[in-house]
């Protein structure tokens, strides 16, 4: 099958339209939420998580490969830059896959960090520069500050289905 990659910045409401989202794709579906993939490393010593955050990212790319293979339909649920593109591609190989980008505004990103269930993140520089990440690459974005996670996750859907989130 294939891999969708739902990206954005920290606060951009990923995992509650990913929540969403599963329910519209097809079986056999596998979902990865990236965060889980932080449990991995026990002892990073004098690597620090910015060391680590390449790492990780490849980590979850290489093992979707297996379950996409294999016929599910994967869903990636991580805040990975849109510069990743490249190396998702080389670690994929003939694996198709699909990039959605979502990118509310920074405000609204800041505000919905500050009360994560993972932990809040209040450090604003630390969210703006993590932000520009998100504003790098050829990815379009989905900018809307407005819209609900089930709206959000309709849209992707139909995305998909009309190839339109597709990398070449």
């Amino acid at each position: 099958m294939s891999v969708t990659f739902l990206s954005g910045p920290i606060g951009a409401g990923k995992t509650a339209v990913a929540q969403e989202l599963l329910p519209l794709l097809p079986a056999p579906l596998s979902y990865i939420e990236g965060d889980t993939f932080w449990s991995f490393i026990k002892k990073a010593g004098e690597r620090g998580p910015r060391d680590n955050f390449p790492v990780v990212v490849r980590s979850m790319t290489a093992a979707a490969v297996p379950l996409a293979r294999s016929g599910f339909q994967v869903l990636i649920d991580f805040s990975i830059p849109p510069t990743f593109v490249d190396t998702a591609r080389k670690i994929l190989k003939e694996v198709p896959f699909d990039f959605v980008l979502l990118r509310p505004s920074l405000p609204i990103c800041v505000k919905r960090a500050s009360t994560r269930e993972l932990g809040p993140i209040t450090d604003y520089e630390r969210m703006k520069d993590f932000y520009t990440l998100f504003e790098q690459g050829s990815i379009d974005p989905i900018c809307d500050d407005d819209a609900d996670p089930a709206s959000l996750a309709r849209q992707i859907a139909a995305g998909l289905n009309e190839g339109r989130f597709r990398v070449a």
